[in-house]
């Protein structure tokens, strides 16, 4: 072929070409220059994608099939820039002084901002530039641009420490989401049938309700306040007097006994503090176990109201200025008080100091999916981060234990709620609107047990999640007077949270419509819904990471309500319609697990959903590769999204397969100095590696030849005074010894309690050894843990399948 031939066709080829793309960008081909860049950045009025996804399709086959299916080559292509990215991105995220860089930012802008007009104008200025951002019509170029700028500069800012580079963050993060939303609710409603019109609708709805909740979630942990703990003021004679209550109904004495002595510990003047057991159990040991301690014993005639009922009855029949409230099983340190009603003698408005609820026992999730202490538990977040988020706006709320509420305000509201079962949010509710503060201190002054088993944990969850959609329902905060706008964010954020239930199941079966049924709920290419919904769930969950990273890692919050989505959504759902529906339930705490044992009760309703996402799955390759072969992709995102949902779902099977506990008191690690005293001669320096109320863990500098149940003495000490409790050893391995005490007098059962769970530092570094947040190592985690939960769903079935034989059979043995 002659070389003009070659030319002439080359030539013929690209204007072929760029007519094609004037049509899609709906442009002659004379048109100036900065029409087309416009154009390949802003969508047309009607763009036709499919030919741009079929070429896209056509050129990545096409490139794939040149290059070759080798691992290096691919890793060439795609996973070697982008790793070259993100270091790139890495060192020049290091190279930023954020310090420096904030420090001159307010310098220039604070006195421009000082004036109002210019205040008003900026702020005018941003909201009309966000406006502009979020409802531009992009095409897929625009939109993919968009995406990685975005992401660029999250992968900087995420890197970066301190509160601006979160907010940046979280304006980012917003801005996705706003595109999304523009887009969705604009180009994606068409349906060909009511059945798609129902699903659509659905699943749009619990779209808006994550946006709701992301968005109120972004605004609420803004500036988290991270108070100081205040000096007291005066001399003790001065300090105000304190009623301690600890609540109880059918709790054990091995129980209220520990918290009691540790209440009993606390620093402060014996004249001024008042400890009262309440006990709805009305229990003859109870009381006399009170008598013995010399601490008052309060029971009523009924149980009417459960707990705020039996914290109302004390208040009538108590008087201190100051009321302190622990659950049963929580000990408080001995120097809880000093560091709380310093807030109380600063700010006479103040009613109510919370510290945070912290358990030394594993919840059920920690205890069967083996991450106690290295990922942060379901409460981290709230404690950790959410309080401190709350303490801004000045909407801490009381969380029923571990706090600290002056009478007089409380009386004034009426005493503890009894309207609703979640009586604590709804009394700090009812307090907030009358203009009194509250004050949340983020140090561990408290520690208490964890619910044993997960049938418990669900039961605790479900009282939660109904109380709050009663507050809701009967108190709502969006209305009523006494609250400013970040009060009634806070807490419409806190009562929303718990509607999640519904949302997530529709999240677990929705794609389930089009891979068994074809339904198109989506009505977009699957490409453009890819460049719409990433920027929105990457930048939020980056964001997310970077606030809550030390708190919550991520996904693992989608495995939490996964396990409680299906028992919280009726619940909520009642309770909105019928708020006194229901009554209220005591959650066990001390309780044992003799033997290892699958919960087929707890965990029916997501293996149900398991099975039918596995299904699912199933007839999604059937439709990749048979059926709907002229939509591949639409079948692989909804088969992509129905995988995450089936790991999600293995994991909370995972959660139901309970492991074995079976110690009555719970071992506590630490590291104290201790003193083993064998015999009159022989006295050995070790550490105490952990504690209980019954025994000590000790670490020995060398082996010795100890028999078992050898009587011995440790030692233990604060404030550099030694205290004596006689014991006997029960566990011998190498230079580990357990030592279980012999019967304790009541002086030493106090001093015990003092020298361990006490200390004012017993719980100070406890979370410092939770692993880094790395949510790719996450995800392999929980995608293992779904494994281990359909291998134990495989083999309890098994087992059960084998004992119905078995009976079966010695059935037809012994009959006639």
């Amino acid at each position: 072929m002659s070389p003009i031939a070659v030319d002439t066709r080359l030539s013929a080829r690209w204007h072929g070409i760029l007519g094609w793309l004037a049509r899609q960008l709906e442009l002659s081909p004379q048109s100036p220059w900065w029409l087309w860049l416009w154009r390949l950045l802003v969508r047309p009025t009607q763009p036709d994608l499919r030919p741009i996804a079929s070429i896209l399709r056509h050129v990545v086959g096409a490139a794939l099939r040149r290059l070759g299916r080798t691992s290096y080559r691919l890793w060439l292509i795609a996973w070697w820039p982008l790793r070259f990215l993100i270091r790139f991105l890495g060192r020049l995220a290091a190279h930023i002084e954020v310090q420096r860089v904030a420090q001159r930012v307010q310098q220039r802008l604070n006195p421009l901002l000082a004036q109002p007009s210019l205040r008003w104008s900026v702020l005018l200025i941003t909201a009309i530039a966000c406006v502009l951002i979020i409802t531009t019509p992009f095409n897929w170029i625009g939109q993919l641009v968009f995406f990685l700028l975005c992401w660029c500069s999250a992968m900087v800012l995420r890197l970066l420490p301190g509160r601006y580079p979160s907010i940046a963050l979280a304006a980012i993060s917003l801005l996705a989401m706003g595109r999304y939303i523009w887009w969705r609710l604009g180009s994606t409603l068409a349906f060909d049938s009511y059945a798609e019109a129902a699903t659509g609708i659905g699943l749009l709805l619990a779209e808006a309700y994550t946006w709701l909740v992301v968005s109120l979630g972004f605004i609420q942990l803004a500036w988290p306040l991270k108070r100081p703990v205040p000096e007291m003021q005066g001399e003790p004679a001065t300090w105000p007097s304190v009623d301690v209550f600890i609540p109880t109904y059918n709790e054990s004495l091995s129980v209220v006994g520990p918290t009691t002595l540790a209440a009993l510990s606390m620093d402060w003047p014996r004249d001024k503090l008042h400890v009262f057991i309440l006990d709805d159990g009305h229990r003859a040991e109870m009381q006399a176990f009170a008598h013995s301690v010399n601490v008052g014993y309060i029971s009523r005639s009924d149980n009417r109201h459960a707990k705020a009922g039996n914290l109302n009855h004390a208040l009538g029949v108590t008087h201190a200025e100051l009321v302190a409230i622990f659950d049963c099983d929580h000990l408080p340190v001995s120097s809880f008080l000093k560091n709380t009603v310093g807030c109380l003698q600063q700010d006479p408005t103040c009613a109510m100091v919370q510290t945070p609820h912290h358990f030394f026992s594993p919840d059920p999730f920690e205890r069967n999916l083996g991450t106690f202490r290295r990922v942060p538990n379901e409460g981290a977040l709230f404690y950790g981060l959410i309080q401190d988020g709350n303490d801004f706006w000045n909407a801490a709320f009381f969380c029923g234990s571990c706090a600290v509420i002056r009478r007089a305000p409380l009386l004034e509201v009426g005493g503890i709620a009894v309207e609703t079962v979640t009586e604590d949010a709804h009394t700090a509710l009812k307090l907030q609107r009358l203009g009194y503060s509250t004050a949340y201190i983020n140090r561990t002054l408290a520690a208490g047990l964890a619910t044993e088993s997960l049938s418990a944990h669900v039961g605790q969850r479900i009282r939660w999640a109904r109380g709050m959609a009663q507050i809701l329902r009967i108190d709502t905060p969006f209305l009523g007077p006494g609250l400013t706008l970040g009060q009634r964010i806070c807490y419409a954020n806190a009562m929303l949270h718990f509607f999640f239930g519904l949302p997530r199941l529709v999240f677990l079966t929705t794609p389930m419509a089009y891979l068994f049924f074809g339904m198109h709920i989506i009505n977009a290419q699957a490409m453009m819904l890819a460049l719409y919904v990433l920027p929105y769930i990457i930048q939020s969950n980056i964001a997310n990471a970077h606030v809550q990273g030390v708190y919550r890692h991520t996904f693992w919050a989608e495995v939490y309500e996964t396990v409680l989505a299906w028992y919280v959504a009726w619940p909520t759902t009642v309770a909105l319609i019928k708020p006194k529906a229901g009554t209220f339930n005591v959650t066990a705490k001390g309780g044992l697990v003799s033997n290892p044992y699958f919960d087929w009760s707890i965990s029916k309703p997501y293996t149900l959903l398991a099975l039918l996402n596995l299904v699912a799955i199933g007839v999604g390759l059937v439709r990749l590769f048979y059926w709907n072969t002229f939509e591949a992709d639409t079948v692989l995102l909804n088969l992509v999204w129905t995988f995450y949902s089936a790991l999600m779902l293995g994991a909370a099977i995972g959660v139901a397969s309970e492991s074995r506990q079976v110690r009555r008191m719970h071992r506590v690690p630490t590291n104290l100095s201790a003193t083993l005293k064998l015999n009159q001669i022989q006295t050995l320096a070790c550490k105490c590696v952990d504690f209980s109320m019954t025994g000590l863990g000790l670490q020995l500098p060398q082996a010795l030849p100890l028999a078992r149940n050898q009587l011995a003495q440790v030692s233990l000490w604060r404030d550099g005074v030694e205290y004596a409790f006689p014991a006997r050893v029960v566990l011998n391995k190498d230079t580990l010894i357990g030592v279980q005490f012999d019967v304790l007098t009541l002086q030493q059962q106090i001093d015990l309690v003092q020298c361990t769970f006490a200390r004012p530092d017993a719980w100070s570094v406890w979370n410092d050894s939770h692993d880094a947040d790395r949510p790719l190592l996450g995800l392999q985690e929980i995608a293992l843990v779904g494994l281990r939960g359909y291998r134990s769903v495989l083999v309890n079935m098994k087992a059960l399948v084998s004992n119905y034989l078995r009976n079966q059979r010695a059935r037809r043995r012994t009959s006639p």
